[in-house]
């Protein structure tokens, strides 16, 4: 085997089942980087120190942790790195992308949990109330003998989980290749216009005059339609295209600096550090460790 790549998975979900579901005890995260295309919620209990990695976000988890990941190509893993605990239990639920056919999604009793799908393209990590919400459902998920009735435990699981609002995305909208929701058309230019000029100088003077707005006005009204700072949203932008370069390509880290978007070398390090807990080398040697060929 030669490093460099990740696995595409090939899931136990077959086509007769709307779902999959392992329940297990393991002493250890062996598994590499990888994607797949079906959905997946994964819980995992008494493993604090854990490193979960979902696209570009790195983060070592408490003890609880539930994670739901709907992007196909949105790459994931659990590491070992500093859990010393030898009773990991792990939960995994695997659904197809079409389990909701037709325009069953699209009907209003529906709309919480379908915002949620959308959202789950970035990956969604959920707060420890949720998880206490849902243990009960998922505890028994398992077990369940009446298929039927594991059906309407699953689904009740998806909406308990699709009400907690506070629930956070993990990577971001530009390394999962999603497009931002925007709901006005000025909002939409600004997107695009960034999107297409990140890696050059872009002032709030002129985004203002791009939508007719004044600096002040386009800050308010992007940040009440986005829930961002236009400063931020352009370095997370910047970002994205910079982990997914650091992941994907073997251009060096300043070339990396300069073809994100940011200006000097020093204030891209101190970013990234920043945002990540990682630097841009830091963030490419553990991106290295866990990518195998097949």
């Amino acid at each position: 085997m030669n490093s460099g790549y990740i696995i595409k998975e090939i899931t136990p979900l077959s086509k007769a089942d709307c779902f999959y579901v392992a329940d297990r005890i393991k002493s250890e995260f062996v598994y590499p980087l990888h994607s797949h295309k079906e959905f997946e919620l994964n819980y995992i209990e008494n493993a604090e120190g854990v490193r979960r990695i979902v696209g570009d976000s790195v983060e070592v988890i408490k003890n609880y942790d539930l994670t739901l990941i709907t992007g196909e190509d949105l790459i994931h893993v659990w590491e070992q790195h500093e859990c010393k605990s030898k009773n990991i239990r792990e939960i995994t639920i695997q659904f197809p992308s079409d389990l909701f056919l037709g325009n069953l999604i699209d009907k209003k009793q529906f709309e919480s949990i379908r915002d949620m799908l959308e959202r789950a393209k970035k990956g969604i990590n959920f707060p420890m109330e949720a998880i206490m919400k849902v243990y009960p459902l998922l505890n028994n998920l398992s077990t369940e003998k009446e298929g039927f009735y594991s059906v309407i435990n699953f689904l009740s699981i998806l909406y308990e989980l699709s009400l907690f609002k506070d629930s956070r995305t993990l990577a971001s909208s530009s390394f999962a290749r999603t497009n931002e929701n925007a709901d006005s058309r000025r909002v939409t230019k600004i997107y695009e216009y960034i999107n297409n000029n990140y890696q050059k100088n872009i002032s709030l003077d002129e985004l203002a005059e791009l939508v007719c707005m004044t600096p002040t006005a386009l800050s308010r009204f992007f940040k009440l339609r986005s829930g961002k700072t236009l400063s931020n949203y352009i370095i997370e932008l910047r970002l994205g295209h910079a982990t997914r370069l650091l992941a994907d390509t073997t251009n060096t880290v300043s070339e990396i600096c300069y073809l994100s978007g940011f200006s000097n070398i020093s204030n891209f390090n101190r970013i990234f550090k920043s945002r990540k807990n990682f630097t841009p080398s830091e963030f490419r040697e553990n991106y290295r460790k866990t990518k195998i060929v097949i």
